[in-house]
């Protein structure tokens, strides 16, 4: 049975949750409910915080888990990547007061920096020839400098807004960009059938949600100008239909691009454009 650890709580895990409910696992039915069996699945689901996944699949018994990129690395376990999920983006900046005079990472030497990654803060300075105090807080850190903890902050960002409001701001290059990832523990074969069936899953729950299936009749001279437009995975389906000077075309395309994608494939000649949402899907 695979044990798979997922976030209990933060932004990453109702994402999480979803993905997993699409792939056709067993969700928990309350809150309070930390572990799930699904053997008709052959998995165990744990429930737990999501600072402590990493460590849980580097060092502990869990198989695989669903977790940050900076989570990872703030770990300083040996747990591995082993594949990106398309959401939960974040990027890892530093911030100092308005009024500071700090803003580039040389003004850092020498400074006190608050944070709730200090391994991962550490090890940037360090590869960058800074010298600084990196100061552990958990939790919110924008008020670490007001209240005389910290010169300044290195945090998760999304769209600032939480920062300017603390009377901060952004400088310097991003640390970090991250996302949601699948870990796996170093204990665990990247070959081992039953990660490869779970990672299979949820690369089918992605191709769902990134691509349509679009149906459309073209006519027979044109086909090949159609295909160019849509070329699919593989190769698209045609299928003749009664009138013989007409082909019917199925294929999947990305979902970003449907509508560029129709108005192309109108003006070569299809028409009865159809676009149909993927449930699941296995490529």
């Amino acid at each position: 049975m695979l044990r798979i650890a997922v976030p209990n709580k933060g932004m990453l895990s109702e994402p999480a949750w979803n993905m997993l409910a699409e792939a056709g696992y067993r969700l928990r039915s309350n809150p309070r409910q930390l572990v799930v069996e699904d053997p008709d699945n052959d998995i165990e689901l744990f429930y737990l915080r999501p600072l402590d996944i990493a460590v849980y699949v580097g060092r502990g018994t869990i198989d695989v888990g669903i977790t940050g990129h900076d989570l990872l690395l703030n770990s300083g376990t040996e747990a591995k990547e082993h594949m990106q999920l398309g959401f939960g983006a974040s990027t890892f900046r530093f911030a100092a007061p308005n009024e500071s005079p700090i803003s580039t990472l040389e003004d850092i030497q020498g400074k006190r920096v608050a944070t709730s990654f200090d391994k991962l803060v550490h090890d940037y300075l360090v590869e960058h020839g800074i010298e600084a105090e990196t100061i552990h807080l958990d939790g919110a850190v924008e008020s670490s400098v007001q209240l005389g903890v910290a010169d300044l902050i290195a945090d998760v960002v999304s769209t600032g807004t939480t920062l300017r409001n603390a009377g901060l701001r952004i400088f310097a290059d991003p640390i970090l960009h991250s996302e949601a990832v699948l870990i796996r523990s170093p204990r665990l074969d990247e070959q081992d059938e039953r990660l490869i069936k779970f990672s299979r899953r949820l690369q089918g729950v992605l191709t769902a949600q990134r691509y349509v299936l679009m149906d459309y009749d073209i006519p027979v001279s044109k086909v090949a100008a159609a295909v160019a437009v849509t070329p699919g995975f593989e190769s698209p389906t045609i299928s003749p239909l009664h009138d013989k000077q007409w082909n019917a075309v199925r294929v999947m395309v990305p979902k970003a691009k449907v509508n560029q994608l129709m108005d192309q494939l109108y003006e070569v000649g299809a028409r009865g454009i159809i676009v149909t949402a993927l449930q699941a899907s296995r490529m």
